[in-house]
């Protein structure tokens, strides 16, 4: 008797909407190039997204004991994130009341409050001011210095991210992610650990790199190693659109189209050189597939059995026998990869027990042909893997340095080659497709923010 589960979010998919059911018309296919291009959109974006809008800063994994504090710029701000007595991540803006220094660079701890070395005031760890040089002579009384705290910022922490908004009223982070919270729970984020953090300037607008990562017609030019496995078949995706935010999957398959099984295996078993968690279920797969095979080797699948469905019953056992809470995910959750993107600058391929996460980031310079691309990559691991696979932050100062794995470093060398096309005078805007619909959908709702129509 098969076990039945009660519905899960990720049986989005069942009944998703698929390119035949949206109205492209709904949104703008033509996409005028000045917003990638122009020093005003850069100031507009500041003004009416970046100093409104929830963002991630990180992972709580960064901050894991009480006084842990780690700065976060964003153009010419800059902000501290530390860890309280109560483990609650605050935020503040990172400059003292007095004078306006600078009291935090980089990472550190200050279990003991934060000193700004200047002039010597002190703050606590929930921003309130602790200390002040020759009080007495200088007239503060404990009134004055109850107005005088480090100014908060909003900071809350889901699915093991540290989001952060400039704006100290801002709505909660659960109404502006919405629905979100409920997709995204049953892949318990918050359990992993990562296993990759990489943060690069690029020589490109950020909304190239989201742009990037929000459509897969580009697969056949740019990851043509990945046809084995991704179906190229704009009829098979899947469309969610929220309100702000938006996800989208192609499910892992060929199922024959082009690649004959024992293809299409080998395909799979070169998939950790891009999804390096898969490498944990592949001696199951292998043996799973072995049990297909007759006494000569040839391969041969019963009807409704296929190497994804293989794969999918090998990652759910893999995962559950090493502790992993996977029965809220779906099975084709264990080996499709969901794509989501989460206004404005967090896009994420996730499946189960892995996530890959890109943040898009303006660079200070203020240059709109200019960026920041951080990775961040995320994995279950039992206990006795932790330390052997976590990894510390990286900021590569040299292009073209660090190599990422396969899929990824293709996307490195193809987008400043596309703002290249872009900075072109003559080109006055991009012609969507309809599989970009996401992308299309992503920038009504900078639209809006730009046209202050978002509350």
């Amino acid at each position: 008797m098969t076990a039945t589960h009660p519905t899960r979010p990720g049986e989005w998919f069942d009944t998703g909407m698929g390119l035949d059911d949206i109205d492209a018309g709904h949104f703008r296919m033509d996409i005028t190039t000045d917003r990638y291009t122009d020093r005003d959109y850069v100031q507009r974006e500041h003004d009416n997204i970046w100093m409104r809008v929830w963002q991630v800063a990180g992972r709580e994994s960064e901050l894991p004991e009480v006084g842990d504090w780690k700065e976060y710029r964003l153009l010419e701000q800059s902000f501290v994130l530390i860890r309280g007595r109560d483990q609650r991540i605050r935020g503040f803006v990172n400059a003292c009341r007095h004078r306006g220094n600078m009291l935090c660079n980089g990472k550190g701890n200050a279990k003991r409050g934060i000193l700004c070395q200047y002039h010597l005031w002190s703050y606590d760890l929930e921003g309130k001011l602790k200390g002040v040089l020759r009080q007495e002579e200088n007239d503060l009384t404990a009134l004055d210095k109850e107005g005088l705290g480090l100014l908060p910022i909003s900071v809350e922490c889901f699915a093991g991210f540290v989001f952060l908004n400039p704006d100290p009223d801002a709505e909660p982070l659960s109404d502006f992610l919405g629905e979100v919270v409920d997709f995204l729970s049953p892949y318990h984020l918050d359990e992993m650990d990562v296993v990759l953090d990489v943060r690069e300037a690029l020589n490109c607008n950020w909304k190239v790199v989201m742009d990037a990562f929000e459509e897969g017609y580009h697969i056949s030019g740019i990851h043509p190693e990945l046809l084995q496995v991704v179906m190229i078949d704009p009829s098979t995706t899947r469309y969610h659109f929220f309100d702000k935010h938006s996800v989208s999957c192609a499910p892992f398959e060929v199922a024959g189209k082009k690649y004959g099984l024992e293809e299409q295996i080998e395909g799979i078993m070169k998939l950790p050189e891009t999804f390096p968690s898969v490498t944990a279920s592949l001696p199951r797969f292998q043996e799973l597939v072995a049990e297909y095979r007759d006494a000569n080797g040839e391969l041969a699948f019963p009807e409704g059995v296929t190497p994804r469905t293989v794969l999918q019953t090998a990652t759910r056992e893999t995962l559950t026998g090493m502790g992993f809470d996977v029965s809220g995910l779906t099975d084709a959750q264990m080996s499709d990869n969901h794509g989501w993107v989460l206004f404005p600058n967090f896009f994420m391929t996730v499946r189960a027990g892995e996530a890959t996460v890109i943040l898009a980031q303006p660079h200070e310079s203020g240059d709109p042909n200019k960026c920041y691309w951080h990775i961040i990559s995320v994995m279950w691991l039992p206990d006795e893997y932790k330390d052997a696979l976590r990894t510390d932050h990286i900021e590569v100062e040299e292009p073209g340095s660090f190599k990422y794995f396969l899929a990824l470093q293709q996307d490195y060398e193809q987008m400043p080659r596309q703002q290249i096309g872009l900075r072109n005078s003559r080109l006055d805007h991009m012609s969507l497709v309809k599989e970009e619909v996401v992308i299309a959908h992503y920038h009504s709702v900078v639209d809006r923010y730009l046209s202050d129509a978002v509350q």
